[in-house]
């Protein structure tokens, strides 16, 4: 690919004496070693950290991510023809993404990345994807003024919405709401990050660039759904849900929380609609998945992810764009596409629907909008030394809620848990 795509926007090639790596080898090893990374072994995936010492955190689903990124890779190379080979993504790039694509997750999942873009409605919203493009360009100290200066292609492969905020609707209460469900982050990245989004989109003629952004306005929140991303960020993409799908599934029938019955109960219209050769493979599926020998769910896993990975073929999702990472986008088999969804949604349903979970989310919600409100109130007094910094150097009120907001999202959540004690004791 041409050099433009492995430029980073530092004026300094910050090189390594005898360093003969690949500038995706680098961006990977940045990922690897960063603060952020590390913070993710106390970041929920789908239930709480600390109520059992089984289950996946963003840890550990991202590290299964970047193992099925480069399994969908290996695949694509077996599949397209050798005139595309180039333009796939190396392994160590495929990684990277993977390893970097929730790190901008804020503690307690989607239910506190409602609660933060709640108390940022006027000034700029909160979302997680976002957020990790922040935490990656700036935030990360890997350097003074550009985190941890990825490359353009690396960085373009994180944005899975490569579009900005819109206008977001700012409600007119005088305290916390109960429920947050009107306010659902809008997918995009925040308008206080529109240069590194320019940058990044530099290559691409402006005819491309107004094709790659095209957005679907929605009736109500998260308002606008951008409809391309680039071809890395479709395989990352597959790998995320793949790893979402399948190994989320195993952690919630090994804890009891999805049972045979209720596997056979949500699945068998679903998987009526598919040809009867898929029918009696899932099938003999199920019957692993929930027989008591360990190994037997384990080999019912592999066979889902692999029937999964081997579909992947690519397709033209943009076909009158000459710049490839936006011409092509990878994509699962019709009936794989259809098996995957059925699972996501079967664990959404019977896990993280249920009113345990839900409960959890309504207090950790609430603990995140008080943290809010306690920093926001006197934030010279009550935020770490460093953070008042920023806060104070920040050039208007805007700009310094994006520092709170900043704080609070970097939370592990042990770290919420024990800073809302601090705070308010209860």
């Amino acid at each position: 690919m041409a050099n433009i795509w492995s430029e980073r926007r530092s004026s300094s090639p910050g090189e390594r004496p005898q360093d003969h790596r690949t500038p995706w080898q680098r961006d990977r090893a940045r990922v690897l070693h960063s603060a952020a990374f590390r913070r993710l072994q106390s970041k929920t995936q789908i239930l709480g950290i600390g109520q059992n010492d089984f289950y996946r955190t963003r840890l550990t689903h991202s590290l299964e991510a970047a193992q099925i990124g480069t399994g969908l890779l290996s695949q694509l190379r077996l599949k397209v023809p050798a005139a595309l080979h180039a333009m796939l993504p190396d392994d160590s790039l495929m990684e990277a993404l993977c390893l970097a694509h929730d790190l901008g997750h804020p503690p307690f999942g989607h239910g506190g990345e409602t609660a933060l873009n709640f108390k940022m409605l006027a000034y700029g919203g909160f979302e997680g994807n976002g957020q990790t493009l922040r935490i990656v360009s700036k935030l990360e100290p890997y350097t003074e003024y550009h985190g941890m200066d990825l490359t353009r292609r690396t960085l373009l492969g994180l944005l899975k919405y490569p579009v900005l905020q819109p206008a977001l609707s700012v409600p007119t209460l005088s305290e916390n709401p109960l429920s947050l469900a009107p306010w659902h982050p809008a997918k995009a990245i925040f308008a206080a990050d529109a240069a590194i989004l320019s940058w990044i989109l530099a290559p691409l003629s402006a005819e491309e660039r107004q094709a790659f952004q095209q957005t679907t306005e929605l009736a109500k929140s998260p308002w606008i759904k951008s409809q391309h991303k680039s071809l890395d960020a479709s395989i990352m993409e597959l790998a995320d849900d793949i790893a979402y799908g399948v190994h989320d599934l195993e952690d919630a029938i090994v804890l009891g929380n999805i049972t045979a019955a209720q596997w056979h109960a949500f699945t068998a219209a679903p998987f009526a609609e598919l040809p009867t050769a898929d029918q009696q493979r899932l099938a003999v599926v199920a019957d692993k998945l929930f027989a008591k020998a360990h190994h037997l769910r384990k080999d019912a896993i592999g066979s889902l992810v692999n029937q999964l990975i081997t579909s992947v073929s690519l397709y033209e999702s943009l076909p009158d764009c000459p710049t490839a990472l936006i011409r092509y986008n990878a994509q699962l088999a019709q009936t794989e596409q259809h098996i995957l969804h059925t699972l996501k949604q079967l664990v959404y349903r019977c896990v993280i629907q249920q009113p345990s979970i839900q409960q959890s989310r309504f207090r950790s919600q609430n603990m995140l909008l008080k943290l809010f409100d306690a920093f926001a109130s006197d934030p010279q007094r009550l935020l770490p030394l460093n953070t008042q910094q920023r806060w104070q150097q920040a050039a208007d009120e805007t700009a310094q809620q994006r520092v709170i907001c900043d704080y609070i999202s970097g939370m592990t959540d042990d770290y919420a848990e024990r800073m809302y004690l601090t705070l308010f004791g209860n």
